[in-house]
Parts: C-alpha cells; sequence; structure tokens
C-alpha cells in the first residue's frame, strides 16, 4: 500500500498506520532505556516505553511481556522496515527476543477530498449514525459497520477515515459513504486531480 491509492475513484492519502507485534520473551525496559538512544520511560505514568526512530519515522511503544505498538509511518512497506528496525535495535543491544514475529495492522487513518461542500448540519438530521456537535468540534463523525470505520466529515469537503484494516476496507467504506450520502441526496464525488 502506497502513501496514496485511488481504487475506489477516491485518492487517498495514508496519514497513519497503527500496528503491533508480540515479541517472545520478557523485554527490560530499564535495560533499554540505558542501551538504546531516543527512549523515554517514565513507569510511574505509563509502563510503556517510548522509542522513536528516524528512517522510517515512526515511534514504537514497548511493554515488559514483549508487545511493541508501533505508530506513525505512512506505508506498509514503512511499517515493515520500521518493525524491523525496531527489533534489530534492540537485539543489537543485547535485548533477548525473538526474530520471528508477526505484524497485524490494527488502524489505518487516511484522508480524501471530495469535490463539493457539504452542509453538516443536514447531513447530521438525517443520516444515521452520525453525531455533529460543532461547539465541541467541527467535523461530523459517522460510523458504518461493514467495513467497521469512522469518518470525520468537514464542511470543505474533506475527509477522514479511520479504523480500517486493509486499503480495500477503505476503498468499500468510501463507495458505501458515496451511496449513503447519495440516498439523502447528498452527491458526492472525488475531487479531480486538476485541483490538487
Amino acid at each position: 500500500m502506497s502513501a496514496e491509492m485511488t481504487s475506489s475513484g477516491f485518492k487517498i492519502k495514508v496519514q497513519n498506520i497503527v500496528a503491533y507485534t508480540v515479541l517472545e520473551g520478557t523485554i527490560s525496559l530499564d535495560e533499554m532505556l540505558q542501551k538504546v538512544d531516543n527512549t523515554e520511560w517514565q513507569p510511574e505514568q505509563f509502563p510503556g516505553l517510548v522509542y522513536k526512530i528516524t528512517d522510517p519515522r515512526a515511534s514504537a511503544l514497548i511493554f515488559s511481556q514483549g508487545k511493541v505498538v508501533c505508530t506513525g509511518t505512512k506505508s506498509l512497506e514503512d511499517l515493515d522496515k520500521a518493525m524491523k528496525k525496531i527489533v534489530a535495535n534492540m537485539r543489537k543491544a543485547g535485548i533477548k527476543i525473538s526474530t520471528k514475529y508477526t505484524t497485524k495492522v490494527e488502524n489505518i487513518v487516511a484522508s480524501t477530498k471530495l469535490d463539493t461542500e457539504l452542509s453538516l448540519d443536514e447531513i447530521a438530521l438525517t443520516l444515521e449514525n452520525s453525531e455533529y456537535e460543532p461547539e465541541q468540534f467541527p467535523g461530523l463523525v459517522y460510523r458504518i459497520n461493514e467495513p467497521r470505520v469512522a469518518f470525520l466529515l468537514f464542511t470543505s469537503g474533506r475527509v477522514i477515515c479511520a479504523g480500517a484494516q486493509k486499503e480495500e476496507d477503505i476503498h468499500k467504506a468510501l463507495k458505501k459513504l458515496q451511496k449513503n450520502l447519495g440516498e439523502i441526496g447528498v452527491k458526492v464525488k472525488p475531487e479531480p486531480d486538476s485541483k490538487k
């Protein structure tokens, strides 16, 4: 999956991928703090150690039981590189962990732009599963169950999709959003490339 995808007709830009793996073995966070650069750990505030890398740019939350949560990458390729680098650096520092692991994507956050402005008040009144409280947040939240994602819709036509675990889910969800908005009289289509 690249940072930009278009198979649904919508030009999608991946903003963030959250994924995790579980490494076999117990991780000494104290040892990591001493031996690995760019680490922070404040156990009285949070049980996980924060480890930041720059190429690719990513942050990892590392827990003593072996769970590693990686966030900040914008493509699956970068996610894979980041996880490999994190594990390699831990091993280099003498932390005894498994070299075999499986990375599971938990959440892909992506954005797109519609070729229209949206009347969020109208959409909130007619679209089921939508919440809009402009005094608290300028976007409308709209949830669908299949695939299970949440959308943030903004008056400008900007749309953020969160919760997808696969690229196809983002495209399926956008097609469903387009259909559901169409059913309440809101015609939406992807913004043409010429406006980019």
